[in-house]
């Protein structure tokens, strides 16, 4: 196998992983309840995805 003529450099390196870095998910307020949620799907909180209910969300309730 081949192996590297020459070691790289820590600037040389650091370039390399220049792409590797983790992009933040990006997220926008449900229009219905206001939650944050994230784009093109349906919110967690509440079940409405463009203006209509798509999942039933239960809410357990704790009774005394």
């Amino acid at each position: 196998m081949a192996h590297p003529k020459r070691r790289k450099s820590y600037s040389k390196k650091m370039m390399g992983r220049s792409h590797h870095a983790l992009k933040q998910k990006p997220f926008a307020e449900c229009t219905n309840c206001g939650e944050i949620a994230r784009p093109h799907h349906v919110c967690q909180s509440c079940g409405y995805y463009n203006g209509r209910q798509i999942l039933k969300i239960r809410t357990d309730e704790v009774s005394e």
